[in-house]
């Protein structure tokens, strides 16, 4: 059984002096922005907007400057998400390739890769989805089936991904594949990771998945006889399960699995703001204070964790908790606001309809973005020695 501790993180002087700074860019870059578009948070996609990110020095923080990056401190980049998910900043296009798949290439990518690729995705430029889920598989990633067979010029991929976040807009998907039959005796065996270009690999096909509100977030990515280069495997060949657990890591933990139903808490304060006696009728303050309290309470696990990655630490269970409790407080947030307000969701309005309808609708699907509940509660059981 794991040991799960959650030891206060700190944030730096310069981390809480680089907020301000955040603060005024958002302040200057999204003034009239508004609310119902706010609301996507880390789901909302605007390229230039991405593009500025990148000139401020705010994509690859934390990564070497001699491979591109900035140098700076994880709490640092931290601040950065913290505030631009909270303001609802469009961060999508550059989310993944700066959160995950730059890392993963730094350190597993060939140095022509490197090169190519590392400093577009500092500029924004550059943009990643990842390719692990499959149909019938379910919350079981070891039993994916789309394979990758040597051929003559590299690789022949075949299958298919399933709920692949923006691959209609990716550049590069970095898939899990197996390129040797399952072992019964190690069922994490023979899968590896390859980088795909979406853009000039033939035999890919993109099919939207819509949410209820109607936005293509979710994707099928389906693999016909699709041939990629000898180099486009990242990694050693069969060591793909170690490399993509780590990868999670930094998925699961930072503030996009808390902060997805924000700007809602934001509107409800802002409705009832003028109408000062309505906070103290119908427990309107104390549902306000509980919501508020356990969005702290989650932020603190967070940074706990933020601070355990920037010491090299590699804290998988302890995200796979903040995942799992952040979902849920954000897919509960609409009826949670329901019973404050008594207001029910609308698709017109003002800001708060808005808001309150396009969230009731959109938070559905947040459980299935970096593994769904079922997957989270598995990992946790099995650190517990539950399982």
């Amino acid at each position: 059984m794991e040991d799960i501790r959650f030891t206060p993180g700190l944030l730096p002087p310069e981390a809480e002096e680089l907020r301000g700074e955040v603060r005024g860019f958002i302040a200057e870059h999204l003034k009239g922005y508004p609310g119902v578009k706010r609301a996507k948070t880390w789901a909302g996609s605007d390229p230039e907007f991405s593009k500025k990110m990148g000139a401020q020095g705010w994509i690859g923080m934390t990564w070497p400057k001699e491979v591109g990056g900035h140098g700076r401190s994880a709490l640092e980049r931290y601040v950065v998400l913290e505030e631009m998910l909270s303001a609802g900043a469009p961060v999508a296009a550059h989310w993944i390739a700066d959160r995950q798949s730059g890392p993963l290439l730094m350190r597993f990518g060939t140095e022509e890769q490197r090169r190519e690729i590392i400093p577009a995705i500092v500029r924004g430029e550059c943009y990643f989805c990842i390719g692990m889920s499959e149909p019938n598989s379910g919350s079981d990633l070891a039993s994916i089936r789309t394979k990758a067979e040597r051929s003559s010029n590299g690789w022949v991929i075949n299958g298919q991904k399933i709920w692949t976040s923006k691959a209609h807009m990716a550049h590069y998907m970095i898939a899990l594949v197996r390129t040797s039959p399952q072992d019964p005796s190690d069922r994490h065996a023979g899968m590896s990771q390859f980088l795909i270009d979406m853009k000039k690999t033939k035999g890919i096909t993109v099919r939207p998945i819509r949410n209820m509100a109607g936005e293509q977030m979710f994707n099928e990515v389906f693999f016909e006889d699709a041939e990629v280069p000898e180099e486009a495997l990242l990694g050693t060949e069969g060591g793909g399960w170690g490399q993509v657990t780590t990868e999670l890591a930094f998925e699961r933990s930072g503030p996009e699995r808390y902060i997805s139903s924000f700007q809602l808490l934001f509107e409800l304060v802002r409705a009832l703001e003028d109408d000062p006696d309505a906070l103290t009728k119908g427990g309107s303050a104390a549902g306000i204070g509980r919501m508020v309290a356990h969005m702290q309470t989650l932020r603190q696990m967070s940074t706990s964790i933020a601070t355990m990655l920037e010491r090299g630490e590699s804290p998988n269970l302890a995200a796979a908790f903040v995942k799992e409790l952040g979902v849920a407080y954000e897919q509960d947030m609409p009826g949670k606001v329901h019973d404050v307000l008594g207001r029910s969701p609308l698709t017109g309005g003002d800001g708060f309809d808005q808001v309150m309808g396009y969230l009731t609708m959109a938070s559905r699907s947040f459980s299935l973005r970096g593994g769904t509940r079922e997957i989270m509660r598995g990992m946790i059981a099995r650190g517990l020695g539950l399982r």
